[in-house]
């Protein structure tokens, strides 16, 4: 069977909704390949630009410690280890252990007979041959008037005479032999030789002790005054010879371990004569009265000395110094945003550290939250607390310092350089 033609107006039609359906699916397709929203970049882009929170603090005019901070141990002035000074049975013991005593207290007894029989004999021997001295004195003087009358013989008075002299010799010895027998007796009596804190008794009444005995009957440790030997680093040693080379002492404080509580204030009393070539570190003694027993012996602490006082410095908290690869800088706040301002640092002291140039009193650096920083954002100021505060720092500024004016050269809002690559945090040099 013949097909029939398609009719002209039939086939037209079909080519337009072809051309129709064509544009449809192009225009479907546009509008499907642009992709919708993230409301999670949106969010994120939100998150960038919003204020940072930071706690702040400014920057103040005034006096800094210069000081060296070193670990100490706690030394005895004096250490005695008490010893019996002759032989003999220990008859009393008179001390408690652990008690204070003072110079020339009672502290144990030797049995005395031994010594006092000693005593007894020289004292018996020295009367015998002062009878006889007498005698020949006398005999002495008789010899002489009758030479005197040529009645004896000059060899009989000059016999007289040496026995005379010998027996002077055999008393003073005797005399001498009686001073050594009192002395023996009364180290019978052994007496505490400083004043000081008693240790645990080393022997028990009963016992033979003797002169020899290395470990002694007890020790005694003079606790008021006490000492601190501590070290300093060689390259502090110049400026310590100089400061201690002034007219005044050099305070010297000692705290505990966690460096929270001040144990004793004294001063500075001794350098030793040379620097240590094993440690690089100077020997050095420190005094304190003790007078409240806070110090120990052996006992280690943390030591702070002043070497000097600089007084009206710019200071700031040395957390909020960051450190580049070659420069110092810190956040400043103004006008609700951060800006990066380079400072020079100068000597360092509990917790803070001295800004030769680069910030004015009074103006604010950032202590906290730095890590969410960049030169130029927006900050919202929050207190110790954590509420937030207002962030018009000018108000702040002149609140903390009426008048401070900004340094010279200092770079102010957009302006401030940001931080060079590879900067970080880190410790101020010279910290002590």
């Amino acid at each position: 069977m013949t097909e029939l033609p398609t009719p002209p107006s039939r086939r037209n039609s079909l080519i337009a909704g072809g051309c129709a359906l064509a544009v449809l699916i192009g225009g479907w397709y546009l509008l499907s390949g642009s992709p919708a929203p993230d409301p999670q970049q949106n969010w994120r882009r939100m998150a960038f630009d919003a204020p940072a929170a930071v706690r702040a603090e400014a920057a103040e005019l005034g006096a800094l410690n210069v000081q060296l901070k070193s670990i100490g141990t706690v030394t005895p002035l004096n250490t005695v280890t008490v010893r019996s000074r002759v032989n003999g049975v220990l008859q009393d013991i008179a001390f408690e252990e652990g008690a204070a005593v003072q110079q020339g207290d009672l502290l144990a007894v030797i049995d005395p007979l031994p010594y006092q029989a000693q005593l007894d004999q020289a004292e018996g021997q020295l009367q015998q041959n002062t009878a006889k001295l007498e005698n020949a004195r006398t005999d002495l003087a008789l010899y002489e008037d009758l030479w005197q009358q040529d009645s004896i013989a000059r060899q009989q008075l000059s016999a007289q005479r040496a026995l005379v002299k010998e027996l002077e010799g055999t008393v003073r010895a005797n005399q001498a032999q009686v001073q050594d027998a009192k002395l023996q007796l009364s180290w019978t009596r052994i007496e505490a030789p400083i004043a000081g804190k008693l240790g645990l008794r080393r022997v028990d009444a009963g016992n033979l002790v003797t002169s020899s005995d290395a470990e002694g009957l007890v020790s005694i440790t003079q606790l008021q005054p006490i000492a601190v030997n501590f070290t300093v680093p060689e390259g502090d040693v110049q400026a310590l010879r100089r400061a201690f080379g002034g007219d005044t002492a050099l305070p010297v404080q000692v705290l505990d371990r966690n460096e929270q509580q001040v144990l004793a204030s004294g001063v500075l009393t001794t350098l030793d004569n040379q620097i240590d070539t094993t440690t690089g570190t100077l020997r050095v003694r420190a005094r304190f009265e003790n007078d409240d027993g806070a110090l120990f012996p052996n006992q280690f602490v943390n030591v702070q000395l002043r070497l000097n006082t600089l007084a009206s410095v710019v200071t700031i908290p040395a957390d909020a110094v960051q450190y580049g690869t070659d420069r110092s800088y810190v956040y400043v706040v103004e006008d609700g945003k951060s800006f990066v301002r380079e400072v020079s640092l100068g000597v360092s002291a509990d917790d803070r550290v001295a800004v030769n140039s680069g910030l004015a009193p009074g103006e604010l650096v950032v202590l906290e939250g730095l890590d969410r920083l960049r030169d130029g954002r927006a900050v919202s100021l929050i207190g110790a607390d954590g509420e937030e505060i207002s962030a018009n720092t000018t108000g702040a500024a002149s609140t903390a310092s009426p008048g401070a004016e900004r340094p010279e050269g200092a770079p102010r809002g957009p302006r401030g350089e940001r931080p060079a690559g590879g900067e970080r945090r880190g410790p101020p040099p010279g910290r002590s």
